[in-house]
């Protein structure tokens, strides 16, 4: 078993465990270290070896696995770029949500929301189980395919709210309340879904490897890959279902108070309550289910059921 995974395993059982590594592994000073840095770090985790029930206690060696969670995918052992790394989404999501949730046109905001889902779903990619079994060229070019239309039709179905409001000419308050407030953003929050779900479909499609607690692959299994899919999915339209809908809600009931009517005042606030949503929510998303998932021996095909009596085996999740 890789070293994140195991490190996921016995540091991060409980949801609150899971938190407090994310807001550690999410800091974006990681950004800055060099690959000769990370590559050294992974020397140190190699060279400390340990059992599966020992706590982590040496400050040195945790550093080196929070940069480690936060650059080197577990699947491959190669260091994700840049800008696909953890600690960069909230950076570069931040203004993309920002701009399209004040994008009242329909054609500009078609554009934001193109660029929002591309970036969301290069991420997912990037960050997804990488064990799949198929020839590698042909599911490489397959996830491309299917990421590019996956986010051409979430970029029509989440502006499609206000084409037609612009095309029918929705002036009225209700409409303005249903189309802006309520259904924007639980709309986005499934579209970001959808763009997980198909970019990662050949992980259900082929299934991904499921391992015992010693890390010893067992068998290739299609149940895991789409209980992997379907968890990161959730986590994705918490995330910006969240962190669309709550300050639109909030703002709302802001501009009914008169606290502040000038559009500056009300487009700051409205920004300031969307960086804290999102900044907030990105590790509580990521919380919601282990990294290392598990999944029950039963659950699992037959063909592994007869390679190994361990009734509960593990995977990598993905991000």
């Amino acid at each position: 078993m890789d070293a994140n995974l195991w490190f996921w395993r016995t540091e991060g059982q409980s949801f609150f465990q899971r938190f407090l590594l994310w807001v550690d592994a999410l800091d974006p000073l990681l950004l800055l270290k060099s690959a000769v840095e990370i590559r050294n770090s992974r020397q140190l985790l190699q060279d400390s070896v340990k059992t599966p029930s020992e706590p982590i206690q040496n400050d040195q060696i945790r550093q080196a696995f929070l940069l480690n969670l936060s650059s080197v995918h577990p699947d491959t052992n190669h260091i994700t770029p840049v800008l696909c790394r953890p600690p960069a989404f909230l950076p570069l999501t931040l203004p993309l949500v920002i701009v399209s949730s004040m994008q009242l046109q329909p054609k500009p905001n078609f554009f934001y929301q193109f660029a929002f889902h591309a970036y969301t779903t290069v991420f997912t990619l990037m960050n997804g189980n990488h064990t799949v079994k198929a020839e590698e060229y042909s599911v490489q070019t397959k996830q491309v395919v299917l990421g590019l239309g996956a986010i051409s039709y979430a970029s029509c179905v989440g502006a499609l709210p206000l084409v037609f409001m612009d095309r029918y000419m929705l002036t009225n308050p209700l409409a303005q309340l249903i189309i802006k407030k309520l259904l924007y953003a639980p709309l986005l929050g499934l579209m970001s879904a959808f763009t997980v779900a198909v970019v990662r479909s050949p992980e259900f499609e082929n299934g991904i490897e499921v391992m015992d607690r010693n890390g010893k692959v067992v068998g290739v299994s299609k149940k895991a890959g789409e209980k992997a899919v379907r968890e990161t999915a959730l986590s994705r339209a918490a995330l910006f279902g969240t962190t669309f809908f709550l300050p639109s809600l909030l703002m709302y009931f802001v501009e009914r108070t008169k606290p502040a009517k000038t559009p500056r005042a009300l487009a700051s606030m409205r920004m300031l309550l969307i960086t804290s949503v999102l900044t907030g929510m990105l590790p509580v998303s990521l919380s919601l289910y282990p990294q290392c998932g598990e999944i029950k021996r039963a659950d699992l095909e037959a063909e592994i059921l007869s390679s190994t009596e361990e009734e509960e085996l593990f995977y990598n999740r993905g991000i």
